[in-house]
C-alpha cells in the first residue's frame, strides 16, 4: 500500500471522526452517562445534597417489599399502557381502513388526525383541563344533552384515568393511523379485486386479507406505543399531579416526586431501572410472539 493511499485513509478517518464528534460527545454527556450515573446512583442512599452513602440493594427491596404506593403506581402504570395501547392501535387501524375506501377528502382527513400529533402536549393537557370542567366544561355539556349527570373527570378517582387516557388517545392515534394507512397502501389491489369476486365483503376482506397483510406495521406500532406510554408523564403532572388519591400517579411521576420534590434521587434512580426492566420485558415478550400473529408474506 502506498504511502499516499495510507495518508488518504488517515484524512478520511479524522474527518469521519469530525462529523461523528457532536453527537457522539452529545450522547456520552446526556444520554450514556446519566445512564450509568442512574444506576450506581441507584445503589445509594443519596439526597442530592450531602455524600452518598452506599446501601447495596435495600432501594430495591424497599421499593418492591415496603412501599405500597409503588404497587398502586405500577398497577395505573398498567392500567394506562394497556388500555392507552389498545385504544390506540384499534382506533387507527379502524380510521385508516375508513380513510383508504374513500378520495374525497382522504387527505385533509389525514392531516386533521395528525395534527394532534404535533401540538406540544402541554397546550393539549390545558385545553382539556377547561373541556373536562365539571357543568360548564363542552364534555359534560355534550354528555349533559342526552342524559348523562354531570362527571367529575378529574377529581373522582373512577374517572380520573380514564380521562388522561381520552386525551392521550386523541392526542397520540395520528401517529399509527400514518403508518397503518401506508401499510393499506401498500396491499396489492390484485388481491382485494380476487377477494370481491369471489363474494367477499368489506369485514371479510378486512380481516381474511387486509388485517394480516398490516400485521407486521400494526406489531411495529404495538411496540412503539407501548414503549411510550409507559414513560406518560406530561398528561398526569399537568392534569391531576398523580391525584385524586394517586389514582392517576404513573411511574414516571412517582420517580420525578421522588427525586426533585422528595430529593431521594438514589431511590428515584432504583425506580427508573425498574421502568426500564418492565420495558425492556414487555419488549421481549412482544418481539417473541410476534412469530404467532404477524405475517410477512404477500
Amino acid at each position: 500500500m502506498s504511502s499516499l493511499s495510507v495518508i488518504q485513509r488517515r484524512r478520511n478517518t479524522v474527518a469521519a471522526l469530525a462529523f461523528i464528534a457532536p453527537n457522539l460527545i452529545g450522547f456520552i454527556a446526556f444520554v450514556a452517562a446519566p445512564t450509568v450515573a442512574s444506576l450506581v446512583f441507584s445503589f445509594f442512599d443519596y439526597a442530592l445534597v450531602g455524600t452518598p452513602r452506599f446501601i447495596g440493594f435495600e432501594n430495591y427491596r424497599r421499593l418492591l417489599f415496603d412501599d405500597p404506593l409503588f404497587l398502586r403506581v405500577l398497577w395505573n402504570t398498567l392500567y394506562y399502557v394497556v388500555a392507552y395501547v389498545s385504544l390506540n392501535v384499534v382506533l387507527a387501524i379502524g380510521v385508516a381502513v375508513w380513510l383508504t375506501n374513500r378520495t374525497a377528502f382522504a387527505g385533509l382527513f389525514r392531516s386533521i388526525f395528525f395534527v394532534p400529533v404535533i401540538i406540544p402536549t402541554v397546550a393539549v393537557a390545558l385545553i382539556f383541563r377547561l373541556l373536562y370542567l365539571p357543568e360548564i366544561g363542552l364534555i359534560n355539556v355534550a354528555l349533559g344533552s342526552v342524559g348523562v349527570p354531570d362527571i367529575r373527570w378529574l377529581s373522582d378517582p373512577t374517572f380520573a384515568m380514564p380521562a388522561i387516557i381520552i386525551m392521550s388517545v386523541w392526542m397520540g392515534f395520528g401517529y399509527n393511523l400514518v403508518i397503518f394507512i401506508a401499510g393499506l397502501k401498500g396491499i396489492p389491489d390484485s388481491l382485494i379485486e380476487a377477494a370481491t369476486i369471489d363474494g367477499a365483503g368489506n369485514w371479510r376482506t378486512f380481516w381474511g386479507i387486509k388485517l394480516p397483510l398490516l400485521s407486521p406495521y400494526v406489531f411495529f406500532a404495538t411496540v412503539m406505543t407501548v414503549i411510550f406510554s409507559f414513560q406518560v408523564f406530561d398528561q398526569t403532572y399537568i392534569l391531576t399531579r398523580g391525584g385524586p388519591i394517586n389514582s392517576t400517579n404513573t411511574l414516571v411521576l412517582y420517580m420525578y416526586q421522588q427525586g426533585f420534590e422528595f430529593f431521594r434521587m438514589g431511590y428515584a434512580s432504583a425506580i427508573a431501572w425498574v421502568l426500564f426492566a418492565l420495558v425492556f420485558g414487555a419488549t421481549i415478550i412482544q418481539s417473541r410472539m410476534q412469530g404467532r400473529w404477524v405475517s410477512y408474506d404477500i
